[in-house]
């Protein structure tokens, strides 16, 4: 199935394959953004052109200010709203109480539990009865995310995984964002660049790699949340079984 929807969308622009991928997956296929500079272009390509894509948004509890106000003033440019998804509460009051309310600066266990609850969890109930999922993933991002393909299968969450930007420049992002009058992220100003919960970011000095303020006090080649790891391992689905799947 994949081999085929890469040909289907070869040759396309963005725009016309996610328009594309919205006819044939109808209602199956989501888009989930946390109003970083390339989910407002896709957010921009999907509202503006009236996209019937279910977009939505994790809402960690941890969130900068910043980011509330970009995603108010999202939804009130296209007149569109921006479904939301928070982490169970139990679950969050269960590990502060137990372990403090910045745990996560202690280890990369106690920080992935935090990522965890407060992100993969959340995301795997808002792509349940999901057969495709867009992200704003680029393969400069991160040393982590060098080897994404524009279409792979998520076994962690059970869904085609399509990454439209895959092979975009930081540059055409932000080209994009400006002769679109998009509007984004005003941190992105102030050196924040790769932006998530307000304790786990810091903006990057001149030099560094854009991702280098997320969770700054780890490895760098570790930096994830948790919502793009497949299983830990990066476990994936077989090409030969892909090859064997069909999608009507």
């Amino acid at each position: 199935m994949i081999d085929r929807l890469e040909k289907e969308l070869k040759d396309k622009s963005v725009l016309e394959q996610l328009t594309h991928l919205s006819e044939k997956f109808k209602d199956k296929i989501a888009f989930s953004t946390s109003f970083g500079q390339e989910d407002q272009v896709i957010v921009d390509l999907i509202f503006k052109n009236n996209i019937p894509i279910r977009v939505f948004t994790l809402d960690t509890g941890r969130m900068f200010e910043e980011t509330y106000r970009l995603w108010n003033l999202t939804e009130k440019k296209y007149g569109k709203k921006i479904l939301i998804y928070f982490p169970d509460q139990v679950e969050v009051e269960n590990m502060v109480n137990k372990k403090g309310i910045y745990s996560f600066y202690e280890s990369v266990e106690n920080r992935q539990e935090c990522c965890n609850i407060r992100k993969v969890k959340p995301l795997k109930r808002a792509l349940e009865n999901t057969d495709l999922w867009i992200t704003g993933l680029r393969s400069q991002q991160s040393v982590t995310r060098t080897d994404l393909n524009l279409l792979e299968f998520s076994e962690a969450y059970s869904v085609i995984k399509f990454n439209p930007l895959l092979n975009w420049s930081l540059e055409d992002v932000t080209a994009y964002l400006k002769s679109n009058n998009v509007p984004y992220n005003e941190l992105h100003d102030k050196g924040f660049i790769s932006i998530g919960c307000s304790p786990c970011t810091r903006a990057i000095q001149p030099g560094e790699d854009i991702r280098a303020g997320r969770w700054w006090w780890e490895s760098k080649d570790k930096k994830e949340c948790g919502l793009h790891v497949e299983n830990q391992s990066d476990i994936k689905l077989s090409v030969t079984q892909l090859k064997n799947e069909s999608y009507e």
